[in-house]
């Protein structure tokens, strides 16, 4: 009996010291990874060679696949080495992995490269789930970005700490055909009347669809007696309040809807879609110069323009981060320091890519730089600089954006 204890007590110490090890090895494998931003940024581009960055990001856009793919891609492969492999996938999915991941304690995973923004970064950071303050070694950043800006610096109100860097700016716009429309709704009043007038031309995606939810954002700008208070600390209170009126307006305006309101689209695409088909006349999203890039690809009728709202319309910069796990951390860097190189975003605000304006600051730039984006064609469709900031609103705080979009779930689709 002493002998089988002898041998049980045996067995025990061996399965403890193996978890031991397997804990003390994954707390290594994580302290290596988050040592890289101890690195001078020579030893990280020289450590990054021969590496394969995944980079997960939204797939829905033909004009960003085809910058990433076609432009980005073969660059990083000549100049460093390194193979871009674009995973297409909601930012919501793989959040949630690495939160699992996190979970599960696994100190390598298969993200290099994230593009998030907004409340996926603030579950992210409050997770723990990003390498580090990245843009501290990134030298593009150091170079040409404001780090004291306020779009820099905060993403939905909620502190960066340059745990993400920025990779480009969006104003959210209306298009319309001006074949079909002459002068588009610019208010909310103008918006249900116009509805009404021409029953099934309009819908929205449904949230918390990106698009949609700010759809719904720019109703409480149009309704709201004070704009600013939604970015400060969350007040449940006052947006219960506000609300309503936004609820009772969307609902009004249901049977009027494509579909008669009895369904909504999924996803900007499939809004877009509606729009290229006919079948809706007002599509809508965060890419000023989106619909100049479709126009261009043949996708949308030439006729197509956009315009803003009289109150404005939201505006945001999107960022990019590295995750905790990320296999391949010194390359993930020297491609995020990639895209912020000037070439690299003026190539972006080209109409035949992406047509996104740019994340740098134009005055940090040389002046023969800062000339070239100032006089880039951004399409036939694309508001100006000056109307655009002129009519450009910060993004509130996102557990307003979070509370809108249960309450659109709630007061509106199972309404």
């Amino acid at each position: 009996m002493k002998l089988k204890n002898g041998y049980f007590f045996i067995i025990l110490c061996l399965f403890l010291i193996a978890g031991c090890s397997a804990k003390n090895e994954q707390s290594l494998e994580e302290e290596t990874s988050r040592s890289v931003l101890e690195k001078d940024w020579e030893t990280i581009v020289s450590d990054a060679k021969g590496s394969t960055v995944n980079f997960y990001l939204w797939g829905g856009d033909e004009g960003i696949n085809r910058y990433i793919d076609g432009y980005i891609a073969p660059q990083l492969k000549e100049e460093y080495e390194i193979s871009l492999k674009r995973q297409p996938m909601d930012a919501v999915e793989f959040i949630n992995k690495l939160i699992t991941e996190k979970q599960a304690e696994k100190a390598k995973g298969v993200m290099d490269v994230i593009w998030i923004n907004g409340e996926n970064f603030k579950t992210a950071k409050q997770h723990d789930l990003l390498l580090g303050p990245i843009t501290a070694v990134l030298p593009h950043f150091q170079q040409y970005v404001d780090a004291e800006s306020p779009e820099v610096k905060y993403d939905f109100g909620f502190p960066t700490d340059g745990y993400e860097a920025p990779w480009g700016k969006v104003q959210f716009v209306f298009t319309y055909d001006s074949s079909k429309m002459e002068n588009p709704p610019k208010t909310l009043q103008e918006l249900e009347k116009w509805v009404q007038e021409n029953p099934g031309k309009f819908t929205y995606p449904a949230p918390p669809d990106f698009t949609g939810s700010a759809f719904i954002r720019h109703l409480l700008n149009e309704t709201s007696g004070d704009y600013s208070a939604y970015l400060n600390d969350f007040n449940e209170e006052l947006i219960e309040q506000e609300a309503e009126e936004i609820w009772e307006t969307l609902n009004r305006m249901k049977r009027y809807l494509w579909r008669e309101g009895t369904s909504y689209p999924q996803s900007l695409a499939q809004l877009n879609q509606l729009y290229k088909n006919g079948e809706v006349w007002l599509t809508m999203g965060y890419d000023e110069a989106g619909t100049s890039n479709l126009i261009e690809n043949g996708e949308f009728p030439e006729t197509s323009r956009t315009y803003v709202l009289e109150k404005g319309t939201l505006a945001n910069t999107h960022f990019l981060a590295v995750p905790y796990n990320a296999p391949n951390p010194e390359a993930a860097l020297v491609v995020i320091n990639h895209f912020l190189s000037p070439d690299a975003q003026l190539k972006k605000m080209d109409i035949t890519y992406w047509g996104e304006n740019t994340a740098l600051t134009l005055d940090l730039l040389p002046e023969d730089m800062k000339q070239a984006f100032e006089e880039i064609d951004r399409g036939s469709a694309t508001l100006s600089e000056e109307e655009l900031s002129e009519h450009r609103l910060p993004e509130i705080s996102s557990e307003y954006v979070e509370w809108l979009e249960r309450g659109w779930i709630e007061n509106v689709a199972n309404n």
